[in-house]
């Protein structure tokens, strides 16, 4: 009797085991254990990290690219440096080599305007007249003298189809058509193009360079062919803009120049044309200007150089270049 009586309760123990066993199985079948869930839940950031599951850091916007800036180095160089970026791309460059400063421009992001002075073309009757136009003041780079006085032979100037000087066949020519671009190369020979439209030209003597090659006169027709010196002296202040094959602008000038060594400095840096600009100190000065909120300051290009009164953002006598960011 108590044999079977024990058998009956181990019997039911097992039954009640399995059962339990069984309640526990249909439990896990029927969805995740809330435990579980609970303790993924608390997992500490940096267990996160070390499972892969971090999320990615947030990217601060980029800022703006300004449309001009300008910056001087602070000692001359052989060497191109960049000057000015437009739109975040190189626009002009500068180098300083053998007593010739050289700016370079892009004539795919910067444009030529040829102003006229209150003296050479007068005040009146011109879009881009004796000073920096508000319309250039914020995009402006760089600033350049012109060429000789108007009342000089050999020289013309006309603009937005106001003439101050009657061009004449055969000079150097400055020549900028309506589309913006410019060109350089001797009137009537080689400019204006017949495909574009001229606005503006500024004439000075004949070419300085052409083909790559300076003229024969740069070594034994100082005076009476590139202009009478104050002194008489043959190396004096001396300018001059040339354009390379790939269409790029370069401006040069120096204190104490030789025609021979203006002409020698712009064909190393690339020139096939060139016209000669305005000589002696009184007149030759370039400058660039550095942006700030309250307007451009103009910073001398050519070591050493007298300069210009106002630098070109008051009212100047004399013509001169400008060149402006796109």
């Amino acid at each position: 009797m108590n044999r079977r009586l024990g058998l009956l309760l181990t019997g039911a123990t097992v039954l009640l085991a399995a059962g339990a066993a069984s309640v526990i199985g249909a439990g896990r079948s029927q969805g995740p254990n809330p435990r579980a869930v609970t303790i993924v839940e608390q997992v500490s950031p940096g267990a996160e990290r070390a499972q892969g599951t971090q999320r990615p850091p947030l990217r601060r916007p980029r800022p703006p690219v300004p449309p001009l800036l300008v910056s001087v180095p602070a000692g001359g160089t052989a060497t191109w440096r960049t000057v000015a970026r437009v739109h975040g791309r190189d626009a002009a460059w500068l180098a300083q080599r053998g007593g010739v400063s050289l700016v370079r421009f892009d004539q795919g992001l910067v444009h030529m305007d040829l102003h006229a002075g209150s003296s050479d073309g007068g005040s009146e009757g011109w879009r881009y007249g004796d000073r920096i136009t508000p319309g250039e003041i914020h995009l402006v780079l760089a600033a350049v003298n012109g060429g000789f006085k108007l009342s000089y032979p050999n020289v013309g100037f006309v603009s937005g189809g106001h003439v101050a000087v009657a061009l004449k066949p055969g000079l150097a020519s400055i020549v900028t058509y309506t589309d913006g671009t410019t060109d350089i190369g001797a009137w009537g020979a080689g400019v204006p193009s017949p495909q574009h439209t001229v606005f503006s030209v500024l004439q000075n003597q004949h070419l300085l360079v052409d083909g790559g090659v300076a003229a024969e006169s740069v070594s034994g027709c100082i005076s009476s062919c590139w202009g009478e010196t104050v002194g008489g002296r043959s190396a004096v202040a001396r300018s001059a803009l040339g354009i390379t094959a790939t269409g790029q602008l370069v401006w040069a000038a120096g204190e104490q120049l030789l025609p021979s060594e203006l002409a020698s400095a712009l064909i190393a840096a690339g020139a096939v044309r060139a016209v000669e600009l305005d000589i002696n100190p009184d007149w030759v000065a370039g400058y660039l200007y550095v942006h700030h909120p309250g307007g451009p300051s103009a910073v001398p290009v050519v070591p050493g150089q007298l300069g210009i009164g106002g630098r070109l953002l008051e009212p100047y006598s004399r013509d001169f270049l400008t060149f402006v960011a796109d």
